[in-house]
Order: C-alpha cells, then sequence, then structure tokens
C-alpha cells in the first residue's frame, strides 16, 4: 500500500498539540487594524483552538501528524 500524502496547504496552518488537539491563528489579523479596537487585536494575537467537529477531517488530511 502506498504512503498517505500530507495536505501541506493545511498543515502549513494547523499545530497539533500534544493532546492531539489542532492550534490555529486566529483571523483577521493580516491588515486594516487600526479600525479595530484593542481588546479585539489583543484577542487575536492567541493561538485558538480548532472546534472538534472540524478535527475529525484533519485527522485525515495529515495522517502523519
Amino acid at each position: 500500500m502506498p504512503k498517505m500524502k500530507t495536505r501541506k496547504c493545511i498543515a502549513k496552518r494547523v499545530k497539533r498539540t500534544a493532546t492531539g488537539k489542532y492550534m490555529i491563528s486566529k483571523p483577521g489579523r493580516r491588515h486594516l487594524m487600526s479600525s479595530k479596537n484593542s481588546k479585539r487585536k489583543r484577542h487575536m494575537r492567541q493561538d485558538g483552538l480548532l472546534p472538534a467537529a472540524h478535527a475529525q477531517r484533519l485527522k485525515k488530511a495529515l495522517p502523519y501528524g
């Protein structure tokens, strides 16, 4: 049986934690930052956890972790 291929587009955006959850960077930080308030920008700095509903699909896309 051949090796399974990793989806590189997902591998560059997602990091897997030791417990098996997936960390993502929060969206909305690229441009137009002057119109966003400080609290909103501060919360976007922290990494977010991907919901469990999406994690099932990611396991197929990232077969080797």
